[in-house]
């Protein structure tokens, strides 16, 4: 491949010292504009073929990480990419069913919103206590550090094993069991405060 030489004036003359860069300097065009004509070609039906499988509220965030996705990929991957329609449903439909698979992990299905259930104890002062009760622990589990808080719900709520926590934390299994005792303690002194 042959460059074509630059005209008579030099660059220093185009773009002076404290001229800022344009965009284009930035982001290297192929890659942008590759990424922009995916998009605009491919967004609408994916958001079609992503709401007839999956929840509607679900569907843009799905499609943006589909094209995160495919913008984190090396010019050499995206060059190998033969059928982007194609590349772009099965990337789609993996998606749908990595997001099934947590969802079931998760038991998704079967969580309510507290104000949605209705108190059907006969002992309704002990059903509002109870309710009072889980307040607390959410407004506990609030106050935890970001990184013990996010231990705790992987373990308990999304069923990760302390291995498997460690392994995406990139901490050690020990570090997690730690995170993990120094949580179930904060929330058991502060269970009824």
């Amino acid at each position: 491949m042959r460059l074509n030489p630059l005209p008579d004036h030099s660059l220093d003359e185009v773009v002076a010292e404290g001229d800022p860069l344009p965009p284009e300097d930035r982001v290297p065009a192929s890659k942008a504009g590759c990424l922009d004509t995916l998009y605009r070609t491919h967004r609408d039906g994916l958001l079609r073929f992503i709401r007839r499988r999956a929840r509607d509220d679900n569907a843009q965030d799905l499609v943006q990480q589909i094209f995160y996705r495919l913008a984190r990929l090396t010019d050499i991957e995206r060059r190998r990419i033969a059928a982007p329609a194609a590349y772009l449903k099965r990337a789609a439909g993996n998606l749908l069913r990595d997001e099934a698979r947590q969802a079931e992990r998760r038991s998704a299905h079967l969580h309510l919103c507290e104000d949605d259930v209705e108190l059907q104890s006969r002992d309704q002062l002990a059903a509002l206590e109870a309710r009072d009760r889980l307040r607390r622990l959410e407004a506990a589990l609030a106050r935890l550090k970001p990184r013990t808080r996010e231990i705790f719900l992987a373990h308990r709520i999304d069923g990760y094993s302390h291995a498997e926590i460690a392994h995406r934390t990139g901490l050690s299994i020990k570090t997690v069991e730690m995170h993990m005792t120094r949580a179930i303690a904060y929330l058991d002194r502060h269970r009824d405060a």
